[in-house]
């Protein structure tokens, strides 16, 4: 309680005060994130790199290594066995058909569940072809462009404010991005849709910002940029605080206990939430 009666209250922080240290962190944060993405690239789940996911449950404790060893007659390019849960009873088969069309990828569902047998629950089967896996991409990518750019022109400011609302965005979208492909989550059609969530909330906080600023240079024509500035961000720091805490408390338990199916999109929004509170802030 004295924590959010602290945020409430009137604050005046010096945030220009940072600026210089605040900008070369970001340009930093950019390039490291541009430099991940150029050298360790993405780990794209088969929504876009095709493959197979299955996921399966049995009442005993899987033997991973046990379930390794009967699917190595398969004629498998790829596979990669993960535990789900606590107890060690759910496991994840994502696997890539030596051949990588279609049919060798059903192909090799049947063969697997023909080893496997009966014993286990198949919770969930997906199949998706390489060309299949392209277009998603390409879908993915023109989506998220659209959407941008349509935000790019609902954006009604004067030009400079306009320029800091996109220049914020990118700052929030290419790290967040950046820290997917550092860290190697799955990057999914659903983390396109985290990413799309992170770039309308990224932009919401800083029109609100930006709203305040344009109403003081009306109010104090003769303060100075720098304070009145200040005075802005101030005004609206704990509407920012409180808003990203808030999503935050939601956010933090589907990445702690969502499972596997929603961390990556969990990580997106929780990772976006606070790039775009900070860059709000001081970009």
């Amino acid at each position: 309680m004295t924590m959010l009666k602290w945020i409430t209250k009137d604050t005046n922080i010096n945030f220009m005060g940072a600026r210089h240290f605040t900008y070369a962190l970001s340009s930093l944060l950019v390039i490291l994130s541009f430099a991940s993405m150029y050298i360790k690239g993405f780990n794209f789940g088969i929504d876009f790199s095709g493959g197979v996911l299955m996921e399966i449950k049995s009442e005993q404790p899987i033997n991973v290594e046990e379930i390794r060893s009967k699917l190595s007659v398969v004629k498998l390019d790829e596979l990669n066995l993960q535990t789900i849960g606590l107890d060690g009873k759910e496991l994840m088969i994502r696997a890539q058909a030596d051949n990588a069309n279609e049919v060798a990828q059903r192909k090799a569902v049947a063969e697997i569940r023909e080893i496997l047998g009966n014993g286990y629950e198949y919770r969930r089967v997906e199949t998706v072809g390489p060309q299949v896996g392209d277009e998603l991409k390409t879908a993915g990518i023109v989506a998220s462009v659209l959407a941008i750019l349509a935000i790019a022109i609902y954006i009604r400011f004067e030009w400079q404010f306009a320029v800091g609302t996109l220049l914020g965005l990118f700052h929030d979208t290419v790290i967040t991005v950046g820290l997917l492909s550092f860290f190697r989550f799955d990057f999914s059609l659903t983390t396109v849709a985290a990413i799309l969530t992170l770039v309308g909330y990224s932009v919401n906080d800083k029109v609100v910002t930006y709203d305040r600023i344009r109403e003081n240079l009306k109010k104090y024509r003769k303060m100075p940029q720098e304070e009145l500035i200040n005075k802005s961000v101030n005004d609206i720091f704990s509407r920012t605080i409180l808003t990203g805490v808030t999503t935050l408390v939601a956010v933090i338990p589907l990445y702690l206990w969502g499972g596997d199916a929603l961390e990556s999109f969990a990580f997106t929004i929780l990772a976006g939430l606070i790039i775009g509170t900070y860059s709000s802030i001081f970009v």
